[in-house]
């Protein structure tokens, strides 16, 4: 058999020519050292799986109500190395044989991404550690999940090594040798395989630092699905208070479980989370105030460490230093919101564009329940919570009260936006490009499956009266969210069920197709009433 020797951080080792094929920074040299050891010789590495269209298939965990059949856990590259990261997203699965599977089914004659979906399977179920193949070589520990094709996992030939390889990889020196050998943005699988690794040196490196073993899964961070949902032990108490107050629950809350991390029962918050998912900042139905209802929810989290002093601290911590709790839920919530959620709110900020005005945070999962739930919420924001202040605001104005007639102007508006929501005709209907015309929502009926990025978009396509920012809408700040042509092209589709893969033009209402089909993955159409209910007959 033919030989090279490569050049791998610094040592020289000799190695059979098909080990470096295609090897990214391969160096070929005379030298040799036969007592090299490589990762590929105490690990083996995959990279993850992709079905090709992740508009469909990934969501931000919080996005939906629960994880179950239809959504699993999925890992992705961590942010940073640290022991549980990279787990904020979640796959559309289906036990395998859903949607995924028949997309990859109707591809099969094509050399097409969705023919990965399964990329990484010998690896699930599995203890390894996670790095990101693109940017910096992160790393994090892995627990078995499906993850994603941005990363490689990598798992030890023996798990009782699995320590001494994610020492290896923590301090940095895993990084360090990859890049030796390829500096380049994005590295392969096939070069993780070929980094110089001496396991002797880091067993002993591991015992050093992991006395009592590696740490049980675990993270205080909300983004991460691991997290208990409790204010105190999170790294963003004010903001995981909130979601609390409105009714919102983290997997481990609503009965899903991880390997070492089992699912969690009541922790005494519960009383404070409303009903029906509806808080007004301002009194609103004999309600108390948000500020009030947050301020009890804390006390009871922190027990007898509740204080004035700790708020204090704890709005500091928000940017919100000198304010009140009311002072940063009107201003400066909403926009922390999206940013630690990744534009994907699921608390969402309604007002009417006064600052003294109208103001709800609602739990977007109500919105966007089942069975008519999500219309019955928005209902009763426009007409049952909102309606009270209006008359309270019509009493006020009567009274002569200086700005009532601003905030009833202000707020009737609103109310008429919210009722063209409800009604769901362009340009306040929604749109999801792959369910046929005979299954697009009429009116506000969202499936919460499809994900926060289209069933969103008629809250940011009402404006509050008199607005001239731009992008200005009924939502406190508006999220980073457009709805700009997808990538990649669907295979053939039916003209009569998805017109807009037959050449949409870009403009045209109520689109029902040209001469030929191109598969553009366009998502801001829009359809009304009336030709939705006519496709459904």
């Amino acid at each position: 058999m033919s030989k090279a020797q490569c050049l791998v951080g610094g040592d020289v080792e000799l190695r059979s020519a098909s080990v470096f094929a295609d090897t990214p920074g391969c160096c070929l040299t005379g030298a040799e050292n036969a007592n090299t050891t490589l990762l590929a010789d105490v690990a083996t590495v995959l990279h993850g799986q992709n079905a090709g269209d992740n508009s469909i298939f990934n969501r931000q965990f919080w996005e939906v109500d629960h994880l179950g059949d239809m959504w699993r856990a999925y890992q992705g590259p961590s942010e940073t190395t640290c022991h549980f990261g990279g787990r904020t997203k979640i796959v559309r699965w289906e036990n395998e044989c859903g949607l995924m599977a028949r997309r990859a089914a109707e591809v099969r004659h094509l050399n097409n991404k969705a023919q990965q979906w399964r990329s990484g399977k010998p690896h699930w179920g599995k203890r390894g550690i996670v790095v990101s193949l693109v940017g910096r070589n992160y790393g994090t520990l892995y627990s078995g999940d499906i993850y994603s094709d941005s990363c490689g996992v990598i798992v030890p030939k023996e798990q009782a090594f699995l320590g001494d390889l994610w020492e290896f990889v923590r301090c940095g020196e895993f990084e360090r040798r990859l890049r030796q050998i390829d500096p380049s943005l994005a590295v392969s699988i096939k070069t993780l395989l070929t980094v110089n690794y001496d396991p002797e040196e880091w067993r002993a490196a591991f015992l050093r630092e992991y006395p009592s073993g590696l740490p049980n899964p675990h993270s205080s961070d909300p983004t991460q699905w691991l997290f208990n949902g409790h204010p105190k032990d999170s790294d963003n108490p004010l903001h995981v208070a909130v979601a609390r107050l409105v009714g919102y629950q983290w997997p481990r809350q609503t009965g899903s479980e991880f390997p070492d991390c089992p699912a969690l029962g009541p922790d005494g918050l519960e009383s404070h989370a409303d009903t029906d998912g509806i808080v007004c900042l301002s009194s609103v139905r004999g309600e108390p105030t948000a500020a009030d209802r947050l301020l009890a929810l804390l006390a009871d989290a922190y027990g007898p460490d509740w204080s004035a002093d700790l708020r204090d601290k704890l709005l500091a911590d928000v940017e919100a230093a000198g304010e009140t709790l009311d002072d940063w839920l009107r201003d400066s919530f909403f926009a922390q919101h999206l940013k630690l959620f990744h534009q994907r709110p699921f608390v969402w900020h309604i007002w009417d564009g006064l600052r003294d005005g109208f103001h709800v945070l609602v739990n977007y999962h109500r919105l966007a329940g089942p069975a008519g739930e999500g219309r019955r919420t928005l209902e009763k924001i426009a007409y049952e919570y909102l309606g009270d202040w209006i008359t309270r605001q019509k009493a006020q104005q009567a009274a002569g009260a200086e700005g009532a007639d601003a905030r009833v102007a202000a707020a009737v508006h609103l109310q008429e936006q919210l009722a063209k929501i409800i009604e769901g005709e362009p340009p306040y209907d929604i749109f999801v490009r792959w369910k046929p015309l005979t299954e697009q929502p009429i009116g506000w009926d969202p499936d919460i499956n499809d994900g926060v990025r289209l069933n969103i978009r008629p809250f940011m396509t009402a404006r509050p009266l008199g607005a001239k920012a731009k992008k200005a809408c009924i939502l406190r700040v508006a999220p980073g969210i457009e709805w700009k042509k997808d990538r990649g092209t669907e295979p053939d589709r039916p003209k009569a069920q998805f017109p807009w893969f037959w050449t949409w033009d870009g403009t045209t209402q109520d689109f029902a197709g040209g001469t030929k089909f191109d598969g553009s993955r366009h998502n801001d159409l829009h359809y009304t009433r009336k030709a939705k209910e006519a496709a459904r007959q």
